[in-house]
């Protein structure tokens, strides 16, 4: 996803939050700096086509004494017209590889900071004791989760799930679907390998690239999020604004290779390579954007408050987010 280089460049409150991300001010500035040599070059190349194709045409209305004066003059055009496009072009790569390191800046209302310098905007229902059991024991005791039999065969943050945990997963799944339906959700189950220039345009490439297994000679990836296929759902086409806002729900088995994590959440199937989930996604105009946000919030609140199980909303920190994400909200379950 290469972010808009106009508002970088004109939009103080853009910029902000693209550095609020990390980006570093020098950084953009350098981008910035060949941007405009670039816009500079695309002038100078404009120009120099048009000379020459001036000159192209000169030839057919010269006279004869003429014509071999005007065949030299278009051949020097041509050269010079050749030295200015790759100018352009040698500049223009550079800009594309440098926007595609510009994190998508952070809405205003995210608060700065890390993973642990989160807001909560609301708590619900009662953080009960801690059990006996945690879930990785009470699915092993009850032959619910086998992880041995799984490391064995795929190595670590491998699970089977067994009998009737994978009828409550599908039940689960079922019942979101229902809900979402009720929202005008249209459920979708998409491809989990992608193209490498789909995971780009999504935002996942370049910074989240080591998070991502890749299918060597096929230039495929398997999708850590149905959330890249869904986005690249009407990828080319032109949707009407009256029909905005179209949404999907995805459900799909996602990959993560969950790089950096090691000795963090070992137990249990919370931290796996292998998982499957249901996604929301909306297109909608960048006017309703934050409030359809709100909306997917409140959906998902929605869901967790008909299991009654005890959460809280937060407000994830501005280092915390992923690079394409403006504003993120975590819905986290109270799990003693």
């Amino acid at each position: 996803m290469v972010i808009d280089l106009r508002r970088l460049r004109e939009d103080p409150s853009y910029r902000a939050g693209a550095e609020k991300k990390g980006a570093e001010p020098s950084f953009i500035e350098r981008l910035l700096n060949l941007d405009e040599q670039k816009r500079s070059a695309m002038h100078d190349a404009e120009q120099a086509r048009a000379a020459q194709n001036a000159a192209s045409k000169a030839i057919g209305r010269a006279e004869p004494n003429d014509r071999q004066m005007k065949i030299e003059q278009a051949s020097e055009l041509k050269n010079d017209l050749e030295k200015f496009e790759e100018v352009e072009a040698a500049l223009s790569n550079e800009v594309d590889e440098l926007a595609l390191q510009i994190p998508n800046p952070a809405h205003e209302s995210v608060p700065s900071g890390g993973e642990t310098d989160f807001v909560t905007e609301k708590e619900v229902g009662e953080r009960v004791p801690a059990p006996a059991y945690d879930h990785a024991d009470l699915g092993e005791r009850l032959g619910l989760v086998d992880s041995e039999r799984a490391v064995r065969n795929s190595g670590s943050r491998f699970a089977y799930l067994m009998g009737p945990a994978v009828r409550l997963e599908f039940a689960l799944v079922q019942f979101a679907f229902d809900l979402l339906e009720e929202h005008n959700f249209v459920p979708v189950v998409p491809p989990v390998l992608v193209r490498e220039d789909m995971m780009l345009d999504a935002g996942f490439f370049p910074t989240d690239r080591h998070q991502v297994y890749e299918v060597d000679g096929d230039d495929l990836f398997l999708t850590g999020t149905s959330e890249v296929a869904l986005a690249g759902l009407h990828r080319g086409e032109r949707l009407e604004r009256e029909s905005l806002p179209v949404r999907y729900a995805g459900f799909s088995t996602c990959f993560r290779r969950e790089a950096g994590t090691y000795g963090k959440d070992t137990r249990g199937i919370f931290r796996v390579h292998q998982f499957d989930k249901v996604e929301m996604f909306s297109f909608c105009d960048p006017e309703s954007s934050w409030d359809e946000l709100e909306i997917l919030r409140s959906i998902q609140e929605e869901i967790v408050s008909s299991l009654e199980l005890p959460y809280r909303v937060i407000n994830v920190a501005s280092g915390d987010l992923g690079s394409a994400a403006a504003k993120k909200y975590d819905l986290e379950v109270w799990l003693p």
